[in-house]
């Protein structure tokens, strides 16, 4: 078993990600388990927890295949993902027109190295760094209009690089994990949250979106996990709903920043909560 304070390579995360974790890092890192042997997450995101730790050993799963895609191509080939990015232009006709690849026949011809590229650069230029599809699956992020963003980082992406080369990259769903995690693994789950209201959820990550049904078959796996002694540690908003699911793990409420609204009035301070099974 490692310690957790056995760090590999130190990466980054290259993404904005809605949801993402940076702000809450001291609290995660707070409550993770001393030791285990490796790091499991089926919501991979931005990575921010991934990252911090820099585990020797991971797997990291996540529904989106263009986010997975990214990761492999960040792990495999950081120079050639540097070059294609070098190319891209930060101008709103020329956002649009690469937005709307995914709507023609030949995105499927697309080399993986194009599609990380058109990823990588639709989130650093897209409005409030957001990745959202719709029902079809098709990006529609506004163009951002920043003055000058960092599209390419190289430093990051070649750190990132070295922190992945261990890791295990799957597309899929969260119930993945399941079959990949076995007892002594650390387990960080970071679903999409549930709603705070009828209006606030926002699940288009993928183009199945994440509904109740979703949290209480997370929920269901959560059990049968630590059953099979596998440390889990996930993060949620603060509802009754989710208390209720959780009611007898260990739960701590902590307050975080929602910046994702697109109306400042909306955007502030929230309760979330850190539910663990240890």
């Amino acid at each position: 078993m490692v310690k957790s304070s056995v760090k590999g390579p130190v990466g980054a995360p290259f993404v904005k990600w809605a949801g993402g974790k940076r702000q809450l890092l001291d609290e995660l890192l707070k409550r993770a388990p001393e030791s285990y042997e490796r790091y499991v997450e089926p919501f991979v995101g931005g990575g921010a927890l991934f990252f911090a730790l820099s585990p020797k050993s991971a797997i990291l799963i996540d529904l989106n295949a263009e986010l997975i895609n990214l990761y492999r191509v960040v792990k495999e080939k950081p120079r050639e993902l540097l070059e294609e990015l070098s190319r891209h232009r930060n101008e709103e006709e020329y956002y649009y027109a690469v937005r709307t690849l995914d709507r023609a026949a030949e995105f499927a011809e697309m080399s993986e190295v194009e599609r990380a590229g058109r990823f990588l650069y639709l989130n650093k230029t897209g409005y409030n760094g957001l990745w959202r599809v719709n029902s079809r699956g098709e990006n529609n992020v506004p163009f951002g209009r920043y003055k000058n963003p960092t599209i390419a980082d190289p430093d990051k992406i070649k750190a990132s690089s070295a922190a992945l080369a261990s890791s295990i990259l799957i597309c899929g769903d969260f119930s993945e994990v399941e079959h990949a995690a076995r007892e002594n693994d650390f387990l960080y789950l970071d679903p999409p949250y549930h709603p705070l209201s009828a209006t606030s959820g926002f699940t288009g990550y993928s183009s199945g979106g994440f509904s109740a049904e979703d949290q209480i078959r997370l929920r269901e796996m959560v059990l049968r996990l630590t059953k099979k002694g596998v440390k889990v540690m996930l993060s949620n908003s603060d509802t009754p709903f989710i208390q209720k699911l959780y009611n007898g793990f260990n739960v701590d409420r902590v307050s975080a920043t929602r910046t994702i609204n697109c109306k400042g009035a909306k955007r502030g301070h929230v309760s979330e909560v850190i539910i663990r099974n240890y």
